[in-house]
């Protein structure tokens, strides 16, 4: 199971925001757009990203302003500002405000694909990097590959296809909220899915499996009004 990539891209010229979408998208991106300032910093708020392409001259929100208030949310997503603006100043302005990279317009499609692959890859975390294959929570371990859940006494259970997808993505992303629209996205494959209750069902089937206390859960969380967590210091 592996999530695509994805890429808030914000730009107001039409023709050019769906040229770079439908590149972006054909290269496996999953692409969120915005034509406006205001709009960017709304959907970043709400929604993850893996890298943040900014033109500087948008309506409502220029993007210095834009990638200056992303960066006082969040220092790690990588932002790329691209823009007819080739100044020095200009983008010294942008590397002053957090920016990662600065391409000019007109620009090379290829050169923007290969500039995206190296800022995504520079903002991974090593964890992100490597295969999780098993993962131990109490005396019970996870094998991802096969569907199983071993136990101390030699017991094993067969996990779900979905249940171990789940499972990963809370693992991969522990100590963190995850949003029930990015479990739907990545483990449904869906952006809307009809109700939460079947992933309400996933969490209380988690708990019989691993908490020590159903009632009092300190691995598998639910986070009102956001999605789920799972902590392996038994911290909420």
């Amino acid at each position: 199971m592996q999530a695509k990539q994805r890429i808030l891209l914000v730009e107001d010229e039409e023709h050019l925001l769906e040229a770079i979408k439908l590149n972006l998208e054909l290269e496996g991106y999953r692409v969120t757009t915005a034509t406006d300032g205001k709009k960017a910093l709304k959907i970043f708020k709400e929604e993850r990203f893996n890298l943040i392409i900014l033109d500087v001259m948008i309506p409502e929100i220029d993007g210095f302003q834009v990638a200056e208030t992303i960066r006082l949310q969040n220092t790690e997503v990588p932002i790329m500002f691209l823009t007819a603006k080739n100044s020095s100043e200009d983008r010294i302005t942008g590397l002053k405000k957090g920016a990662d990279d600065y391409l000019v317009k007109p620009f090379n499609l290829e050169e923007l694909i290969l500039r995206v692959g190296n800022l995504i890859r520079r903002g991974m975390k090593p964890e992100d990097l490597k295969e999780l294959n098993s993962y131990t929570i109490g005396d019970k371990t996870i094998y991802f590959n096969s569907f199983e859940l071993h136990q101390a006494d030699g017991t094993i259970t067969s996990l779900t296809k979905k249940e171990t997808m789940l499972l990963k993505l809370l693992i991969e992303r522990r100590n963190e909220a995850v949003s029930r629209e990015q479990i739907l996205e990545t483990v449904w494959n869906y952006d809307v899915y009809p109700s939460t209750r079947t992933i309400d069902n996933f969490i209380l089937t988690f708990r019989k499996y691993f908490e020590p206390d159903q009632k009092h859960p300190i691995y598998f969380h639910s986070i009102r009004g956001v999605g789920y967590k799972f902590t392996d210091n038994g911290e909420a």
